[in-house]
């Protein structure tokens, strides 16, 4: 299905990008906290909605 070539470039390429990924948000750590100060809740209410509707679809079965 891949070559050894293919898998090796697929897992460095992911680490490269993972520990880029990683340095960009720390430098910009400052701004997320004073941007996105509220967006946990907005993440609880989302997934609250969702174990809402997958609740009512499991008791109206």
């Amino acid at each position: 299905m891949f070559s050894n070539g293919q898998i090796i470039f697929g897992v460095l390429f992911f680490i490269a990008f993972a520990i880029i990924i990683g340095f960009t948000y720390r430098k910009d750590l400052k701004l997320h906290k004073r941007f996105y100060a509220g967006s946990v809740w907005v993440l609880i209410a989302f997934i609250s909605f969702i174990l809402f509707i997958v609740a009512i679809k499991f008791f109206l079965k």
